[in-house]
């Protein structure tokens, strides 16, 4: 029997064609199942093929990884080396070629029962992939070109104060205190201040140079950030207690289970911290990339151009640093201030001109 039920998860197709096995799970009527593998069947009876661009799906994910690694961001490869798994897990023994627009969206729409924004991402990224292996020759079709991204709902999320932001810093230690207040004195990115060495801190002209990975081929941007006065007292201690051997800013010691051993190096990730640093305030938790939103909003209120504001987070489009100005700023308080304004005069025009009406109704 091809097709049975899991009590409690759905029905499933299981069969073997050839010496190799093929399986697609939890669809919710027996009729759905045997559609699904029939198709699959029909799929498989169709010679592939094979031309001199085609890869085993296995062979792409690794070299789009080995890719990412170089050029992006620490946070976007280990996303797509979580992603990456759970693709090889489906097509990790096929051809490139062999993967269908059907089995993605299959697999999307198991991967839409945790979340639409989950189901986004993998779309983008598996976009991505094989536009990778196309760009360099090496497959010619991409199986998730022309889909369609499932609806999401939406919504501001919730920026922590500043005093909340007060409260997570006080209760750090004095080395966490000092990688906070340079996130937030600076709106820099996570992955930006990590990456920061001394030869970055220009004590002189009270300056420091960010870089980022945003452009398209990976290159690192870096963009002049100016230190206000309390950085520069925290940086110029930093720099007097310095070990003169390490080149980072902020740096530690830690257990390499690829090396086998204990390592020095920058930091790579801190998800942790914010978690326990918010609890021990007793505030709502909130991770880095707040600090940037919420440095941004009150530059907003406090009437900076927009211009200056984009420039300062390193944004390539207006239309992302707008994203980041969750608060109501000044110009839309004095829009809705001359609506009310206006409104209320309307009114007692109006209430004015209903009364007179009546009074001469009255008299007549």
């Amino acid at each position: 029997m091809s097709v049975y039920l899991i009590k409690g998860k759905g029905w499933r197709y299981d069969f073997t064609l050839n010496g190799k096995r093929h399986t697609a799970t939890w669809f919710k009527t027996k009729k759905e199942v045997k559609r699904a593998e029939a198709q699959r069947r029909e799929e498989l009876s169709k010679p592939v093929e094979k031309t001199s661009t085609d890869m085993a799906f296995l062979d792409l994910v690794n070299a789009r990884l080995d890719f990412m690694k170089e050029y992006r961001s620490e946070r976007h490869y280990q996303d797509s080396v979580y992603m990456g798994k759970r693709w090889i897990q489906e097509w990790g023994q096929m051809l490139c070629g062999e993967i269908s627009k059907a089995m993605v969206e299959q697999f999307i729409l198991r991967r839409a029962k945790v979340s639409h924004h989950v189901a986004n991402k993998e779309i983008r990224c598996l976009k991505a992939t094989f536009n990778y292996g196309i760009k360099r020759d090496l497959i010619l079709n991409n199986p998730v070109k022309g889909m369609t991204f499932l609806p999401v709902e939406k919504k501001v999320k919730r920026m922590p104060t500043p005093a909340e932001i007060d409260r997570v810093i006080a209760v750090a230690k004095k080395g966490d205190q000092d990688y906070l207040m340079v996130i937030r004195d600076t709106m820099a990115r996570v992955s930006e201040v990590n990456r920061l060495v001394w030869d970055d801190i220009d004590f002189e002209n009270q300056a420091i140079t960010l870089y980022t990975r945003k452009k398209k081929d990976g290159s690192l941007t870096p963009r002049l950030i100016h230190m206000t006065k309390r950085l520069y007292g925290i940086l110029s201690l930093r720099f007097a207690e310095r070990d003169p051997g390490k080149p980072w800013v902020f740096w530690h010691r830690y257990w390499s289970r690829k090396a086998n051993k204990m390592v020095e190096g920058p930091y790579q990730d801190r998800k942790l911290i914010m978690s326990t640093l918010c609890q021990k305030a007793g505030v709502p938790y909130f991770r880095f990339h707040p600090l940037r939103h919420s440095g941004a909003s009150v530059m907003d209120n406090n009437n900076v151009p927009i211009g200056a504001i984009q420039r300062i987070l390193g944004h390539e489009n207006r239309t992302t640093t707008e994203i980041y100005l969750h608060s109501i700023g000044n110009a839309e308080k004095e829009a809705i201030n001359t609506f009310e304004k206006a409104s209320l005069n309307h009114d007692s025009h109006t209430d004015s001109h209903t009364k007179q009406k009546k009074g001469l109704t009255d008299k007549g």
